[in-house]
């Protein structure tokens, strides 16, 4: 099989599409045949060397939906020529090994290139704003970069379990896409105060649950948009890891909850069964929309990181694998 590895850090000129070997499936794992995989701006990261704890060398890809081709020990609820989507490390490639713990079934009604676009951006949603914050109709949630997969996974969740939801972002047509997914404010924060523009719109109430995946960038004005006993669930550093809090915050009563799907004790037991449960019924209806801005073919995955670093798309971008 051939896929995309990357032996030494540095440039997108060091992920080589090669002849890889094909992985068999061990004891609670999944052979799939690849036909999508989605790209993340946590592989930009890895593929450079700056995300902590990756080791050399790797195949690219954290999520993909295909075709099941055999089924480890053990496994059960899956059957070959199912189709399937979920997390894997290594979806950039034809073929790969999944955690079957990590697999879903792939609902009728959405394609492959669908299914590649839900698995970290809805997963990495659902765990905030259920698992986490323990979301509650009603409430008011404002979501940092509404044009990303989680963002506009986020944004989804927030309204079907009746919220108020902010949007933000850096382009205005990004907070129009985030419009159409139900943001009652829409703000661009690059041009206005986030803070300023939730409290005129709450009545100076400030939000219930943010979203925090920008970072440093924006982190002062997402703490002054915080209401009583408000959460805010830090999970991104897109626009720098180092932030500052003033302790004031104590007078506000802030939780700030920070999380990772890929280390989370709860994610597997709790947001897991809970996703399968509760989400999957809402996307085979319709109601949730994964989105897909572009979809390209595999060998072009250089391209496909220089549209995450120029940040420009809303939704995801997927990659279709030739077999």
């Amino acid at each position: 099989m051939k896929g995309f590895i990357v032996r030494e850090f540095g440039g997108p000129e060091n992920m080589l599409f090669e002849d890889l070997q094909q992985p068999e499936p061990g004891p609670g794992q999944v052979r799939v045949k690849v036909f999508a995989s989605g790209i993340n701006f946590a592989e930009t990261r890895m593929r450079a060397g700056t995300y902590s704890g990756q080791p050399l060398p790797f195949v690219m890809g954290m999520e993909g939906a295909g075709t099941v081709e055999e089924l480890g020990e053990g496994v059960s609820g899956f059957e070959v020529g199912q189709r399937v989507f979920g997390r894997a490390r290594g979806c950039h490639a034809q073929q790969v090994i999944f955690d079957a713990e990590h697999l879903m079934p792939l609902p009728d009604n959405l394609s492959f290139a669908e299914g590649a676009a839900i698995p970290v951006g809805w997963l990495t949603a659902w765990h905030a704003l259920h698992t986490v914050a323990a979301v509650e109709s009603g409430q008011k949630v404002l979501v940092e970069a509404a044009g990303g997969s989680v963002g506009s996974a986020a944004l989804q969740i927030a309204k079907q379990h009746g919220c108020w939801a902010a949007a933000t972002a850096s382009r205005d047509d990004k907070l129009e896409h985030a419009r159409a997914f139900g943001a009652d404010l829409l703000i661009n924060y690059t041009r206005q105060s986030i803070s300023q523009e939730v409290m005129k719109a709450t009545q100076d109430t400030g939000v219930d649950i943010s979203l925090m995946t920008i970072g440093e960038a924006t982190a002062r004005e997402l703490m002054d948009s915080m209401g009583m006993d408000g959460k805010v669930v830090m999970f991104g550093s897109t626009g720098g890891k180092d932030i500052c809090f003033n302790l004031s915050i104590g007078i506000l009563n802030l939780q700030l909850l920070s999380m990772s799907i890929s280390t989370s004790p709860a994610f597997v037991p709790v947001t897991m069964p809970s996703f399968r449960e509760s989400a999957l019924p809402l996307f085979e209806q319709g109601r949730f929309k994964p989105v897909v801005d572009t979809v390209l073919p595999l060998t072009e995955l250089v391209r496909a990181h220089q549209m995450i670093d120029e940040r420009k798309h809303f939704g995801k971008v997927i990659l279709e694998v030739e077999q």
